[in-house]
């Protein structure tokens, strides 16, 4: 009986080898990888070629969004629906609408950024297949891992595992799904 494989995972014991062996990896030609590390590794993300995400993009919009929305209700309900002639001031008199303006653009703004985050990094997750592999537990202790995926176009199982056991690895894992 065969299982199909969701992985192979290498690990290391210094951020310094896992920062190399992602940067040969990704130099090698493999695309669908990721990496733990128990602490922030400088220029990982770049290594493993992390893109920008869409949160920035959907924070502004929703800013503008917010803003927009905050300014029209002001406006709309200060000159349509309950019009007041104060003092002989005119109803459309935006210098008051500045403060709800702004905080409809910081709520809208800060409520996108989680619900965006958690939505585009597919959390939350219960349940992940390196979860299954038993050093795995030390990722967030004092071990660092990579993680070659099988749908990476350029995954083979032996190639793969003899490029990860070429680099300054403690042992190569099969990641069972």
């Amino acid at each position: 009986m065969t299982t199909k494989l969701y992985g192979l995972m290498a690990e290391f014991d210094e951020p310094e080898s896992l920062l190399e062996a992602a940067r040969r990896a990704r130099e090698a030609g493999y695309r669908h990888m990721d990496a733990y590390s128990p602490m922030p590794v400088e220029g990982l993300a770049e290594a493993v070629g992390f893109r920008t995400s869409m949160v920035q993009r959907l924070v502004f919009t929703a800013g503008v969004l917010g803003a927009a929305g905050g300014f029209t209700l002001c406006w709309w309900m200060t000159v349509i629906a309950y019009p007041h002639n104060v003092a002989g001031r005119p109803l459309n008199s935006w210098p008051a609408y500045i403060p709800i303006t702004f905080e409809m653009m910081v709520l809208l703004s800060c409520l996108t950024a989680v619900v965006g985050m958690l939505v585009l990094n597919g959390l939350p997750q219960p349940y992940h297949p390196v979860f299954n592999v038993a050093r795995f537990e030390h990722a967030s202790r004092d071990r660092f891992f990579l993680c070659i995926e099988a749908t990476d176009p350029k995954f083979d199982v032996l190639a793969t595992r003899q490029f990860l056991e070429q680099l300054d690895t403690k042992g190569v894992t099969e990641v069972e799904p």
